[in-house]
């Protein structure tokens, strides 16, 4: 019996060490953002750098290990929804960053 199965347009649902590194990869990628921001004893630019570093990341290691998104399988439809992930990605955190930011300069 074969770790991984194959759907059928032949994409790969992952076998249990993908998922295992999945997980470990996502709690590593979560935990050092939050050791950064508890510590303390980092400059401001550089812990919004790490968050957001680690944030990309993240979702690239969710796209990759859980919805097993490759350049690869079904005729390059999974490299398009990967650059449609990158732009709304692009959007949504510089786009939140945005607002933040001038909610900051505004309450100051």
């Amino acid at each position: 019996m074969s770790g991984s199965h194959n759907a059928p347009g032949g994409a790969s649902h992952g076998s249990v060490k993908s998922y295992v590194a999945g997980l470990i990869l996502s709690i590593v990628l979560t935990v050092i953002p939050f050791g950064v921001v508890m510590s303390g004893g980092f400059s401001t630019s550089t812990t919004v750098v790490t968050i957001l570093i680690m944030a990309v990341l993240q979702v690239l290691v969710q796209l990759v290990m859980f919805m097993h998104l490759d350049t690869k399988s079904e005729d390059g439809w999974n490299f398009n929804a990967i650059i449609f992930a990158g732009i709304i990605l692009v959007l949504i955190v510089g786009g939140s960053i945005w607002i933040m930011h001038n909610l900051m300069l505004n309450m100051m």
